[in-house]
This record gives structure tokens, sequence and C-alpha cells, in this order.
């Protein structure tokens, strides 16, 4: 596995969020060629000899075109606060791209909740978070995903629970029930980081969309 790290080309986007400084951290320490896809690249703060650094707008399908090509992996863990539309229509912009280029693997973050995850959350996080309070963003997150699955790619979707800090501790539930409502709804962005880099060595969860919490 060593030598395919090497040499292994894996392209971030969302490389300055919350997961995907993580994402870039840690596919570094592991040993992979990694290309960082950024707005302002002084927030990445970040150097490597492995490291590339891209400028672009996930909003602008060229721009998105010329930093896929030549990868082997993308990961998408685009956000936009509150606000709707850049996870879905940068996904889309990806896909797009990543079809011309002939590039499969797509590991993408979503949120738990959406689709037959709906069945996880207790009332507050159903009605009023997802609800009310960041609903745009909800939606965002499942007009996301359909666009992954109706797409001809080698996907993964990771759902996460809530973000918090925390350190990487590789200890964490996935892959359970849309009816389970055991789990805490909660994960640091350092295990969210930890579990997507993993699906780069396995198919476990190819077209899957796993649930991801404490």
């Amino acid at each position: 596995m060593s030598d395919l790290r090497k040499t292994m080309k894996v392209l971030i986007f969302g490389a300055t969020g919350t997961t995907g400084k993580e994402i870039v951290k840690q596919a570094l320490d592991l040993g992979y060629d990694v290309s960082a896809f950024v707005r302002n690249p002084d927030k990445l703060k970040l150097e490597h000899k492995n490291l590339t650094v891209i400028q672009g707008d996930v909003m602008n399908p060229a721009s998105v075109d010329e930093a896929v090509r030549g990868h082997e992996v993308v990961i998408s863990s685009l956000g936009a606060g509150a606000k709707g539309n850049v996870r879905s229509e940068g996904t889309q912009n990806i896909i797009r791209a990543m079809e011309k280029a002939d590039v499969r693997r797509f590991i993408s973050q979503s949120t738990l909740g959406v689709g037959d995850s709906r069945g996880n959350l207790n009332l507050y996080w159903k009605y009023v978070m997802f609800g009310l309070l960041i609903r745009k963003a909800f939606l965002d997150h499942v007009k996301q995903e359909t666009y992954i699955q109706q797409s001809r790619l080698d996907w993964t979707i990771v759902r996460p629970g809530a973000l918090t800090d925390g350190e990487k501790t590789g200890k964490y539930r996935h892959g359970f029930s849309g009816q389970d409502r055991s789990t805490k709804l909660k994960i640091s962005a350092s295990d969210v980081a930890d579990f997507m880099l993993k699906q780069l060595s396995t198919e476990a969860y190819l077209r899957k969309s796993p649930g991801l919490s404490y």
C-alpha cells in the first residue's frame, strides 16, 4: 500500500474548510501526492513537498476541468455555511469534469440526515436545525447527493454527524442503520477526514452512503 500511496494523485476540494484542512494534512502524512483546490491559498497555511496548491473557483467549470485532469481520486468537503447552492452546483461541476477526464473515484462529504439516514436524527436536528435554521444548507446537501448518485462515478458519500473539534481517535461508528438512534450525532472533523481517506484503500462503501458518528 505504501508504494501506491506514493504515486496516487489525490485532488481535494474544500481544502481550506474545517474538514478539508484535516484531509489535506492527513493525506500528506499518509504519503499521498496531494493537490488542494482553493479560492484563497493564504487560508491553507501549509507547505509540503508533496502538496500542490491550485487556486480556482469551484463554481467555474473551466477552473474545475483544468484541476481535475491528471488525478486519480477526487475528495470533496465543500461547504458554504448556512448558504445554499455551493455544494450542489460545485459538485455538479466536479462530476462533469471527472467524467470528461475519465477520473472515476469520488469521495464526498455530506451530512447525517440526508436520504435514508433521516431516521438517525433526533427531533431537534430534524425539525429545528434542518427544518428551520439551516434548511438551505440541508437542501443543498440533498441536491448534492442526488447529482452524485446519478453520476457514472465510483462514488462514496460520507454522512457525518455534527462536526466538533478534537483529535483523531479512529474510534467511531460507521455504516449503521438509517433507523439507529443510539449514536451521539457528532464527530470530530479529524475523524471524518480519517474515515474519508480510508475509503481510498477499500471498496466496502463503493456507491454507498455510510453514516458516521460517535
